[in-house]
């Protein structure tokens, strides 16, 4: 396989399992957000990548996020690229090594895999049928030239509302972009920071299980 990964096998079995596929944010790795499979639908496959970039001390990104005095804080997006590119084709390695349902593909991406899973859903159009981005934003000079309208991809965007890494601001802006183009998504706001609430966690819970 392309990326290295964890995976929790559907607990009850089925031909064709819809799939999760997690990516974790900036400087973690892929056993991040593991630790929500064992409370998610008995039915899914669910697969947590770990993001290309070795930061050291088991810590991982999609890209760099780099600081200078002209620029302040600014993302290599030739890498971000590069991780989508890597994950599109990795989704189809899945699909085919676990004969999943192709039409349950979901991927849900906290922070930097929030930002890469809208990315990705614009770069190559059906791959996923469903994003999940917690705590991410969409990023205007992450997508392509132009998006294909047929795209039936719907999209869960949460944030919290006292973020000090990524601005509510930002992701705000993620609602009124897609019922502009329109595409089916809900966005909610928690009282937490950089981070998932519980509430927040059982939201998107019952978002996936009535897709399933």
């Amino acid at each position: 396989m392309s990326l290295q990964y964890v995976v929790r096998k559907p607990l009850k079995e089925t031909a064709n399992p819809p799939v999760l596929i997690l990516l974790h944010g900036y400087g973690s790795n892929e056993q991040d957000l593991f630790s929500f499979a064992a409370e998610l639908p008995k039915e899914l496959l669910i697969i947590s990548l770990q993001a290309p970039f070795e930061m050291g001390y088991n810590a991982y990104a999609w890209y760099a996020i780099n600081f200078d005095d002209a620029n302040g804080k600014f993302s290599d997006l030739k890498q971000a690229k590069e991780s989508i590119d890597k994950i599109a084709s990795f989704i189809d390695e899945i699909k085919s090594k676990f004969n999943t349902n192709a039409s349950k593909t979901f991927l849900l991406g906290f922070s930097q895999g929030a930002i890469l899973s809208y990315s990705l859903s614009f770069f190559y159009p059906n791959k996923v049928n469903h994003v999940i981005a917690l705590s991410g934003y969409i990023n205007k000079q992450l997508l392509p030239k132009d998006i294909d309208h047929k795209l039936q991809t719907d999209y869960y965007c949460s944030h919290g509302s006292v973020d000090q890494v990524l601005p509510v601001d930002w992701a705000r802006k993620s609602k009124p972009f897609l019922d502009n183009l329109g595409f089916q998504n809900v966005y909610s706001e928690y009282p937490v920071g950089h981070g998932v609430a519980p509430q927040n966690f059982y939201s998107f819970k019952s978002w996936i299980e009535e897709r399933l």
